[in-house]
């Protein structure tokens, strides 16, 4: 998840944050993650989008969007669930034994948690003031317990921070 120095995750019109930053470039580093991925879980505000990217991102990882509606466009292995639960129960029957790389705004975020999928939480801080955009909070709970696993840097000044979810008690 990417976020400004300010805890904005998107722009006050809705853009992602990492689009708004001029400096942003993923590059290796995203490529490097989703190597060690088997699948993405994506809600459908953040899987839309990237149907008209000039590069598929995900390769040829299993993809399971939380959403109503298989959109025009969408490549034929994508599945589509509207019941978190069950989306999550059929992406773990097929799981292949890697990482599930989970995206989406705050409340696909919280709604994972909530399910106890969630193991770790990556944060890209974006040396920049997101200003009236929406917050990764309030959506996910204040209790949600972390701790620290990582620091790292990225160029133009984005740090990484690498924290383990305690389950839910």
């Amino acid at each position: 998840m990417c976020t400004s120095l300010d805890g904005a995750v998107t722009t006050a019109d809705g853009l992602p944050v990492q689009l708004a930053f001029g400096g942003w470039d993923a590059g290796a580093r995203f490529y490097e993650l989703r190597a060690r991925c088997a699948a993405v879980v994506l809600g459908r505000r953040t899987f839309e989008p990237a149907l008209s990217a000039p590069v598929w991102p995900w390769g040829d990882l299993a993809v399971y969007v939380l959403g109503t509606r298989v959109p025009p466009g969408a490549p034929g292995h994508v599945v589509v669930e509207g019941e978190p639960v069950r989306l999550l129960e059929r992406q773990r029957s097929e799981n292949r034994g890697g990482d599930v790389h989970l995206v989406g705004g705050p409340t696909t975020l919280e709604t994972f948690r909530l399910l106890g999928a969630l193991d770790e939480l990556r944060l890209l801080v974006l040396p920049m003031l997101g200003g009236a955009g929406r917050r990764l909070t309030p959506e996910v709970g204040a209790d949600t317990e972390l701790s620290l696993e990582g620091t790292r840097t990225w160029p133009h000044g984005v740090v990484e921070l690498v924290y383990a979810v305690a389950p839910r008690r």
